[in-house]
């Protein structure tokens, strides 16, 4: 017998077990589909379910029955998005349209309540909103499940921040506020003459909150924390300032060091002493950055 020789014997028992072996592939491919479309088809919710702390994958190529559903994964897989939060509309008594939806999710998803730290979530992901369609408002459909979400490609691990000192919330729940206060009370004209008293009203609920926010860190002694509630009592004054304003002139004046005293990136010390993210989100990177 010479090696590298096969006989035509051995040569029909390979050919069979070459054949059993493709039909074994086969029938472990298809069973292992059916498996994980079994899983997929237990794990399908209605969007008008979700609940905060559910990790989602939409439904890609949804055929009708399953546009108003996603597939519900455990958050250590991974998924496209996580509810954050939710509330239901009241007080539009007809259908505020897309944009409408929007600006109203804009400013009452409750997302601090879940993510204390939103510097701290993954680049690429951003909020979505799930809100009523014009037909299911018909139906008395009035509820928003805020989401944040990654438009491409996938993350994992829940984005609820568990484990933080009281340091820690203490200055978040403080910061969370004051730009809650800034964008919640944004008003529509662009320009701040054609609504002097709108401005004024937003500047007055920031020095609110950027009072607040200082009481709050008056327990913390560390230095970098220190300098920046010293920093930031002094720009509650700007803001104050701002809110009383007599004039546009004195407005503008106001307003500038007021806005610039509370661009993020100062705070980034802080955060690093706290142990916090330091990386400024892009979305406010770039407003302070002009």
């Amino acid at each position: 017998m010479f090696f590298g020789v096969t006989s035509r014997s051995a040569r029909g028992i390979s050919a069979a077990v070459a054949l059993l072996a493709i039909g074994a592939v086969g029938c472990a491919d298809a069973i292992d589909s059916a498996k994980a479309g079994a899983k997929k088809a237990m794990r399908q919710r209605s969007v008008f379910s979700l609940t905060p702390g559910d990790c989602y994958n939409p439904n890609s190529g949804a055929t009708a029955s399953q546009e108003f559903s996603v597939e519900i994964v455990p958050c250590e897989e991974a998924h496209k998005g996580q509810v954050v939060g939710e509330f239901t509309i009241e007080g539009e008594s007809a259908y505020p349209g897309d944009d409408g939806a929007t600006k109203i999710a804009d400013k009452q998803c409750p997302v601090n309540s879940f993510i204390a730290d939103t510097w701290a979530v993954p680049a690429g992901v951003g909020l979505f909103y799930y809100y009523p369609t014009s037909d299911t408002w018909k139906t008395g459909d009035r509820a928003v499940s805020c989401t944040y979400a990654k438009e491409s490609g996938t993350f994992t691990g829940s984005l609820e921040n568990k484990s933080l000192s009281a340091d820690q919330l203490a200055y978040l729940k403080g910061s969370n506020a004051v730009y809650e206060a800034l964008w919640n009370n944004q008003p529509e004209a662009d320009q701040i003459e054609d609504d002097l008293a709108g401005y004024k009203e937003q500047a007055e609920a920031v020095s609110t909150a950027l009072n607040a926010h200082v009481a709050g860190l008056k327990s913390m002694e560390q230095p970098e924390t220190a300098k920046l509630r010293k920093r930031l009592e002094e720009t509650a004054g700007a803001w104050e300032e701002a809110a009383s304003a007599g004039s546009i002139d004195d407005f503008y004046i106001a307003y500038d060091l007021a806005f610039t005293g509370i661009d993020p990136n100062q705070t980034v010390a802080a955060r690093e002493e706290l142990k916090l993210a330091t990386t400024v989100p892009a979305d406010d990177a770039e407003v302070w950055a002009d």
